[in-house]
């Protein structure tokens, strides 16, 4: 994708203010100058560009200046009023940016579209803007999709900032998305306290043992430390499968190393004594229907 700041070109909906010094005439042109607008969607007091990228201006009708820069437009301007006017001093500004924008969604305070201006817009920019991360966003997945390329980022990465904070630059109708914490999320099951569904944090990581702590720690009563999986990839046709001895504190120094993928599955089994209490519930049933069929037949 391109990087680096451009300088702003105009569009349809942008609203001019245009000055020809010693001629106050042309003010009148603009409308009238109340100050501030009734509507934020109402356009303030100056020369819009219309939907044919085009100005209109006293003395010199409609002018082209969809995709040009300010200081093109002054000069054709100048240019134009020069055959009016002697030396016509001209200055052009814009008054409200309305032609471009980007959209940003997901979990930041305020999403929806963000007008890009003459102040280069950075991935940073758009989320300042959008008020900040919410607390469920996961800062490691950010996409950014331009031109149907979609391309993904991640912003809690100290690299990634030094990087992005003067490289990509948003342009108009680039989309941002900022992923949940949720769509990343782990099931930690089986022999521990209170199973649950682990959440990384806020920059993407997890490693097995936040997700355990996250659970309430192994159940030391009903589990058997010993046979403690990761089950990874589990709807694929070949899941991966890791195991670990929780027993020794070097594993449980490995488990603190060992970094967990979203959909991930934790899995802690029982002890002997759980698993035969199991087996014996399920044949329990099977003896007492024996039992009563018995009775019956006597």
């Amino acid at each position: 994708m391109e990087s680096g700041p451009r300088a702003y070109t105009l569009g349809p909906g942008d609203v001019l203010q245009i000055t020809v010094w010693d001629h106050p005439e042309f003010a009148a042109a603009a409308g009238p100058q109340t100050g501030a607008v009734a509507r934020p969607s109402d356009a303030p007091a100056g020369f819009v560009v219309d939907q044919n990228g085009k100005l209109q201006f006293p003395y010199v009708g409609q002018m082209p200046v969809e995709g040009l820069r300010l200081d093109q437009v002054q000069l054709q301007l100048t240019r134009a009023l020069s055959k009016l006017f002697q030396s016509p001093q001209v200055t052009v500004r814009v008054a409200s940016y309305r032609s471009k924008q980007i959209y940003i969604e997901g979990e930041v305070r305020n999403p929806g579209t963000q007008q890009v201006n003459d102040v280069p817009m950075t991935l940073y920019e758009a989320v300042s803007r959008a008020g900040g991360f919410l607390d469920s966003a996961d800062q490691s997945r950010v996409t950014l999709v331009r031109d149907g390329i979609t391309e993904s980022f991640n912003l809690a990465d100290s690299r990634a900032q030094n990087s992005l904070g003067g490289g990509i630059i948003l342009k108009s109708g680039d989309r941002v998305h900022i992923g949940a914490r949720d769509d990343s999320a782990v099931f930690v099951m089986g022999e521990v306290n209170k199973p649950t569904t682990a959440l990384p944090r806020r920059n993407g990581t997890l490693t097995l043992s936040e997700a355990l702590a996250q659970a309430g720690s192994i159940n030391n009563g009903t589990a058997d430390a010993a046979q403690l999986y990761v089950i990874r990839g589990a709807r694929e046709s070949e899941p991966e499968v890791f195991h670990l001895d929780a027993r020794s504190p070097v594993a449980m120094l490995l488990a603190n190393q060992f970094p967990l993928r979203a959909n991930d599955v934790v899995y802690v089994d029982g002890n002997g004594l759980v698993r035969f209490s199991r087996v014996l519930n399920l044949l329990l049933p099977v003896i007492n229907a024996s039992v009563a069929a018995a009775v019956v037949a006597k």
